[in-house]
């Protein structure tokens, strides 16, 4: 067996005891990794039955340093697509995910799990070539950014993805809040895109629940974060089609979307329909509007019935989450940076702890966009 393989059946072994003893299945152990070592001396790879697929998904969330949301790992839905093999397949296939998930705004945790990466090439950086499918899109749901004389339209963040679907034949409305289509690429051949249709696509306009000029910034936000760029790894296998999702933090909307200067910068514009003082940091205009925004998110996503959670109950969420781990007999694992929330950390209990940031499989990894 070459080292390639040597790897493969090594991660095999380390993901199937883990699996199955947290199954209650370690009676199976030994037949199962004699059927694994025989699958990779036969075919260079082997396949993950269901249940190894579902619950390697789930350890793969409860293993997420970045994750504040992880108490609720075992509640992932795990969809099995490996059997798909077409762009309009793997479409329809990311329409019901959106639908499914978005539950009418009671939202699903969900992943879709698509045909993994072959095994010569998950030892290497993944390339478009190399994986049966490939999800362009970072988020199922995005907005479109335009690049205009007067300045980006949009969302900045997707300048290059809204380029590259306009080439491909898309046309946008132009307006900053464009749903991007899907951008699907099978077997390494040509990107096809498709247009999300509307009626499966919650989105929740912004209101204020004192301010009644919040409304007339016509802000909003889609209902779901879908995280699609990212490949899932279990035992060895690389599954780098794995779109998933939970549901939001309010800071992630209020925070970093619609606040962050390189994104849709809605701070100095609510500043000044609040009346504050732009021209000196002291005057904390910054943080009053940042409160305010927030306040609207949080206040619209639970006017709408849809999901949501503001960051003072996910991180006493995350406090449980430590603390049922320590029961379960595992070491927790975090990124301290990204655990504490963008408003107020020092208020939340995560702020004054220390996490140590050591990467544990099964786990989800970024690799590198297709089109770059």
């Amino acid at each position: 067996m070459n080292q390639t393989l040597t790897t493969l059946y090594e991660e095999a072994v380390q993901f199937i005891r883990s699996c199955y003893a947290e199954l209650d299945r370690t009676e199976l152990v030994t037949a199962r990794l004699a059927q694994i070592e025989q699958a990779i001396h036969s075919n260079g790879t082997y396949e993950h039955t269901f249940e190894e697929l579902e619950h390697g998904a789930r350890m793969a969330w409860r293993n997420s340093n970045r994750c504040i949301g992880r108490l609720f790992w075992k509640s992932l839905q795990v969809v099995d697509r490996r059997h798909l093999h077409t762009a309009k397949e793997v479409c329809e296939a990311l329409f019901q995910h959106i639908s499914q998930a978005t539950n009418h705004g009671k939202i699903v945790p969900t992943i879709s799990l698509f045909a993994p990466e072959p095994a010569s090439s998950s030892a290497s950086i993944p390339t478009p070539a190399s994986a049966p499918v490939r999800i362009w899109n970072h988020q199922l749901l995005r907005y479109a950014g335009y690049e205009t004389e007067e300045g980006v339209v949009g969302d900045p963040a997707s300048l290059k993805l809204t380029e590259i679907a306009l080439r491909l034949g898309w046309k946008g409305a132009g307006t900053p809040f464009d749903i991007l289509p899907l951008i699907i690429q099978i077997n390494g051949g040509e990107p096809e895109w498709f247009e999300i249709p509307e009626e499966i696509v919650l989105q929740v306009p912004l209101r204020h629940p004192e301010f009644d000029w919040f409304e007339s910034l016509q802000l909003r936000w889609y209902a779901v974060p879908m995280i699609a760029d990212m490949k899932l790894e279990i035992g060895g296998i690389s599954y780098v089609a794995a779109p998933f999702n939970g549901w939001y933090m309010e800071t992630e909307i209020g925070a970093r979307n619609l606040a962050d200067t390189f994104r849709y910068n809605m701070l100095p514009v609510i500043a000044k329909q609040l009346g504050l003082d732009t021209h000196t940091n002291t005057s904390l205009w910054k943080d009053k509007a940042l409160i305010e925004l927030n306040i609207a998110v949080l206040h619209s996503f639970k006017e709408a019935g849809v999901s949501i959670v503001d960051h003072h109950t996910a991180a006493e969420q995350f406090m449980r989450f430590e603390k049922s781990e320590g029961q379960a007999g595992r070491d927790l694992t975090g990124e301290w940076k990204w655990l504490i929330p963008p408003v107020s950390p020092a208020t939340t209990g995560i702020f004054h702890k220390g996490y140590r940031n050591e990467i544990v499989k099964p786990n989800y990894f970024h690799q590198q966009p297709p089109y770059e």
